[in-house]
């Protein structure tokens, strides 16, 4: 290869890269902007979900595919039903999740936070969509023999990560919880001098 071939091979590879910057630029900010957007972006992971229901459904195969994909979603499952640091594992003078009503209160925070945990399963569907055209990973199999080891599987999972809950004392949802605002019960707030004319103005 000659001096030339190698200068257009450069002024080639450099307008690529400067696109595949300036996507995944803008990609994270509307990634970033969606944040705040909790229901919106898991009505849009049910839509990507269905259409890829759909699509195993008129094909009648990639059962491995949806195999595969049920299983990493069960994974993710459990990062984000698990404590970030698992109360077995920390030594006994570490810190610990509270067992007792009068043990200091400190926030559940998870594994597997939620915007990575839909990241990740809007991606796997995403993913396993793509992978639905390529005839060879249609691999034949007897898929009620998948989808009942699937069940077990989760039910076993499940059952150990719940008995886990119950034995650490916390819960991963925040359904149910107390909430702190700051605010006193009962009488009205003291106005300072600084409020009442505030009050006036």
């Amino acid at each position: 290869m000659n001096m030339e071939e190698q200068g257009i091979d450069g002024a080639t590879a450099v307008p690529f890269a400067t696109r595949r910057s300036d996507f995944s630029r803008v990609f994270q900010y509307y990634l970033d902007r969606s944040t705040p957007h909790r229901v919106q972006r898991w009505m849009g992971s049910v839509a990507v979900a269905m259409i890829y229901v759909l699509r195993i459904y008129y094909l009648r195969g990639f059962y491995v595919v949806s195999y595969c994909l049920g299983i990493y979603i069960l994974n993710l499952l459990i990062g984000f039903l698990s404590p970030k640091v698992d109360p077995e594992l920390q030594a006994l003078d570490g810190p610990r999740l509270p067992t007792q009503g009068t043990d200091e209160f400190k926030p559940f925070i998870r594994r597997l936070p939620e915007f990575k945990f839909w990241y990740s399963i809007t991606k796997a569907f995403i993913v396993a969509f793509v992978l639905t055209f390529f005839p060879i990973l249609d691999i034949p199999v007897f898929w009620p023999i998948l989808l009942f080891y699937w069940i077990l599987l989760v039910t076993l999972t499940m059952k150990r990560q719940i008995l886990h809950m119950i034995k650490y004392k916390y819960v991963p949802f925040d359904v149910g919880k107390q909430r702190y605002n700051g605010k006193k019960s009962g009488g009205s707030p003291t106005n300072l001098p600084g409020d009442w004319k505030l009050q006036r103005c």
